[in-house]
């Protein structure tokens, strides 16, 4: 079959190994950076032309979609889908994986556990806001900050309340959220493939660092998970209609709690963690995909 991965960059691993895995197992394969999609609607024949040409006979995309271009690249892959092309994950789910507060809402939703989150329209009574959570120290993060950026850790009640009304002077959206102390500046990254965990790690934040992002310096290391986690993995990327994605929990005295739920995981941190062929199963996902028939009557998420 033919598969299109949305990328900007052939040159990132997560891409590479992608196109690796896909041409070993005898399918070609052509990355698109999805910025460069011109997408026309047109009555029965909606298309894409990549750099002036139009694009036929796409049978599966696997979206690489960075979060700042997460509008347009969301609606390539919407393109996609209304052009009879199966996607690795769909447009809709990219959107709500995207938006935090409302993957906080549909896990709570869910059941799952996570830390005490608050979220509120600049409210100034940032004093109850911080006791709503448990009190400092508690974490505050920017809705729109990615790889641990925009994501700050307030010792103190009065330090809270400062970064809480600075934060709401300069009009960003922001979430408050409980401290998780046992957590030990550590996290867990699950990577669930096609409703399955096939791999997982445990990221550690270097020394005198609170958050656990390799992109901050982290390291990581292989880890088996408990039936908990590994059920909480499952549920919340269910829960958000994610086919892949990568689960970030914290491990704690009440059982797992969700971080987020990310639609385009990296593959190099699990894959060196774990030395698991991640990519294949990728894949090997993608080619049940192509296989599966539309259900009658079901049209493109909108």
């Amino acid at each position: 079959m033919k598969i299109a991965i949305l990328s900007r960059n052939t040159k990132l691993y997560s891409t590479s190994r992608l196109v690796e895995a896909a041409q070993q197992r005898g399918h070609e394969v052509v990355v698109l950076d999805h910025l460069r999609c011109d997408l026309v609607m047109e009555q029965g024949d909606p298309h894409i032309l990549y750099k002036g040409e139009r694009l036929t006979d796409i049978d599966v995309v696997i979206p690489r979609i960075g979060a700042s271009v997460t509008f347009y690249g969301a609606a390539v892959v919407r393109q996609f889908q209304m052009m009879k092309a199966k996607s690795a994950v769909s447009s809709q789910a990219i959107l709500r994986s995207r938006d935090k507060l409302r993957s906080l809402q549909i896990l709570s939703r869910a059941g799952l556990g996570m830390p005490k989150t608050a979220f509120t329209n600049y409210s100034k009574q940032t004093a109850e806001l911080v006791k709503e959570v448990g009190g400092a120290p508690l974490v505050i993060k920017l809705l729109e900050g990615t790889q641990g950026l925009g994501v700050v850790l307030a010792e103190t009640k009065k330090a809270a309340e400062s970064v809480i009304e600075a934060f709401h002077n300069l009009k960003a959206r922001i979430i408050v959220q409980e401290f998780i102390k046992e957590a030990g500046g550590a996290d867990i990254r699950a990577f669930v493939v096609n409703g399955e965990v096939v791999g997982a790690m445990k990221r550690q934040g270097k020394e005198g660092e609170f958050r656990s992002n390799l992109h901050r310096g982290g390291n990581a290391s292989l880890i088996k998970l408990s039936r908990k986690e590994k059920a909480a993995a499952l549920l919340a990327a269910k829960s958000l209609g994610l086919d892949i994605a990568g689960v970030d929990m914290l491990q704690s005295e009440r059982g797992p709690l969700i971080l987020e739920v990310n639609s385009s995981p990296g593959l190099e941190g699990i894959e060196k963690a774990t030395q698991t062929d991640i990519a294949s199963k990728i894949i090997e996902y993608t080619e049940k995909l192509a296989q599966k028939r539309p259900i009658k009557g079901k049209g493109v998420e909108e």
